[in-house]
């Protein structure tokens, strides 16, 4: 902690930030925005925007942190963090449907998209959740800027801060539920999906034992697309333990034992949410899916 700084002149956080910790994942999130970025536009994998967004809210957040952490009396350095840090998981929940959705596309011939594979009609799957999705980042945004927004010198300061931290819940809550069932029709995916391994087979061309190609493209893909429906799960897995943090920070409040320590902010949200950006960067979906703009062509749907 810094000498000349005690707890009681810092007004917005319930201890003295690491400026070291805050740089460390600065860097981190900055380096796996860029490969995000680059991969983005090497493939031109326009649906893919959501994850470039997504990767620079995480960046920009503790980019922003370390300026809030130096000035933790500053209302808008503090907001701009926490927003940019809360949303952004978000937001990477949707690149997770976009995927799952242009997956089951790929892999799935038309006459078995039936509401039994998915519990659901599979060309729902994507817009359901993405919905769900906006309730839940507009919701979380709503509390979350209602919380920092409190005059904590105003008669009904814990009024309003109790408002915004149920908003908030609940906008956690819409993001479990969603995100919670999506988990469970992906993961369950793995094992349903093999029965359509031989149909995927007889309409591929085989380019060599790694490479195929698909409805007479040109462009090469992986043969093994089952690896991006695996690093979409585990990106799911990540996402999902991370809002399981946030419910429980939300619901414990500003005096609660995650809000008043620094490290698990940096376990629980910090480094687990660092691998669902950076596995799919290596693990790109245009190595596997051949439509990857924002709109499937007809023959595919």
């Amino acid at each position: 902690m810094n000498a000349s700084r005690a707890l009681k002149d810092i007004v917005f956080y319930h201890y003295d930030p690491s400026l070291a910790a805050a740089i460390v994942f600065s860097v981190a999130y900055s380096l796996a925005f860029a490969g995000t970025l680059i991969q983005f536009m090497r493939y031109r994998s326009w649906v893919w925007t959501i994850m470039v967004v997504s990767s620079a809210m995480e960046a920009g957040g503790y980019i922003a942190r370390c300026f809030s952490g130096q000035a933790p009396n500053s209302q808008t350095k503090y907001t701009v963090q926490l927003l940019l840090i809360v949303l952004a998981p978000v937001c990477m929940a949707a690149a997770c449907y976009i995927v799952f959705g242009r997956i089951i596309y790929h892999v799935v011939p038309k006459k078995a998209r039936t509401f039994k594979l998915l519990w659901m009609p599979p060309r729902f799957i994507t817009p359901i959740f993405v919905a769900g999705d906006i309730v839940a980042l507009l919701l979380q945004a709503w509390g979350a800027v209602k919380i920092t927004g409190v005059d904590l010198d105003a008669p009904n300061a814990k009024d309003q801060t109790d408002k915004g931290k149920m908003i908030a819940e609940i906008g956690v809550a819409v993001q479990l539920v969603f995100f919670g069932l999506f988990s469970i029709i992906a993961m369950r995916f793995n094992f349903t999906s093999r029965r359509f391994k031989q149909d995927f087979e007889q309409r591929i061309t085989a380019s060599d034992e790694k490479y195929v190609e698909i409805d007479g493209r040109e462009k090469k893909l992986k043969r093994n697309w089952q690896a991006i429906l695996l690093i979409t799960n585990l990106a799911s897995v990540c996402i999902l333990i991370r809002s399981i943090y946030r419910m429980i920070d939300f619901h414990m409040g500003r005096e609660g034992y995650l809000a008043t320590h620094e490290w698990t902010l940096y376990i629980f949200d910090s480094l687990v949410i660092f691998p669902a950006i950076a596995l799919f960067i290596w693990w790109h979906p245009s190595k596997y899916l051949p439509y990857m703009g924002f709109r499937l062509p007809k023959h595919a749907r």
